[in-house]
């Protein structure tokens, strides 16, 4: 079965990287366009492509992939499996595959269908999410579903890390799906249309700390935000950005400062605290629990607003 493979950041490269190993017709990868990266908006690719280039994989950066179905049918290929690309495929892009157009998606469907997956399961506070396999279509993570792989969220445990988990799990779930696709053996099984939640793009006031919010939110808030856009809020006249929080016990005036020791900086919220563990303050470096209180920033009875 000769195979289309279209992603575009980190999170796609372990699944690309293991159909590759598992000796995959992967007859070429699609992703998006290089973009300025950094201060001096240096022309960079998409992790996907480097790995594609790394094992000579002919890759197509499409503008828009709706304009280039032509191309893609002249591919030959049997599927396209796509995970984290970032486009939106017509039905002429679907339709250009004989044995369809599948995607990992990282959540449990219909649970968190859209951009921002992994961060929204943090977000809503849930124990376990998971990677998708389904049969794309055009309504937006609404396919039928081929096969599910679920995983743990732990307390603390922030987007970066689950990301990297999800990524590892995307990459067996694909495979799986390769040899089921390619042998025929394709049950699928229908969303439960009721039960679907969407989720949106992160922007950087999404990452905004209200401490008047309940711990539970606030801790969800600053895991699901790390490491990018990173949870912030005003400290002194600058921001400070949060990237790793526990849930604590304490109660007090919101946004105040309990106590700074070398398990980290606990702050009073609207209901409990939080205790966090991670921290850069505005001009600094990233700090931990015990640098925080070696350089003595911070200190019981200040306020984040």
């Amino acid at each position: 079965m000769k195979i289309i493979f279209a992603g575009t950041p980190q999170f796609a490269v372990a699944p690309l990287q293991a159909l590759i190993n598992k000796g995959c017709d992967i007859v070429a990868v699609v992703t998006r366009e290089d973009k300025p990266f950094g201060r001096k908006g240096v022309l960079t690719p998409p992790p996907v492509k480097v790995c594609a280039l790394s094992h000579g994989i002919p890759v197509y950066q499409f503008k828009k992939i709706r304009e280039h179905v032509e191309e893609l049918k002249a591919l030959g290929a049997d599927a396209m499996f796509t995970c984290a690309y970032g486009q939106l495929l017509t039905r002429e892009v679907l339709e250009s595959f004989p044995l369809g157009v599948w995607n990992a998606h990282a959540s449990l469907l219909p649970k968190h269908r859209g951009a921002s997956p992994v961060q929204s399961a943090i977000l809503a506070g849930e124990e376990v999410t998971g990677v998708t396999i389904m049969k794309t279509e055009l309504a937006l993570d609404a396919g039928d579903m081929l096969l599910v792989k679920r995983c743990a969220i732990s307390q603390g445990q922030t987007c970066g890390e689950l990301s990297e988990k999800l990524s590892s799990l995307a990459a067996e779930a694909l495979c799986e799906a390769y040899d089921l696709i390619a042998a025929g053996d394709t049950n699928l099984l229908l969303q439960n249309e009721g039960a679907a939640t969407y989720c949106t793009k992160i922007k950087k006031e999404d990452a905004k700390v209200h401490f008047t919010a309940p711990a539970s939110r606030v801790c969800a808030l600053i895991n699901a935000m790390s490491p990018s856009p990173a949870a912030y809020a005003s400290f002194k006249g600058g921001n400070v950005n949060f990237y790793r929080a526990y849930i604590a016990e304490g109660s007090g005036p919101a946004g105040t400062v309990a106590e700074v020791t070398k398990k980290g900086v606990k702050v009073f919220c609207g209901e409990g605290a939080v205790l966090i563990t991670e921290a850069q303050f505005a001009g600094g470096k990233r700090l931990s629990a015990a640098d925080i209180l070696n350089g003595r920033k911070i200190a019981a009875g200040d306020t984040f607003e």
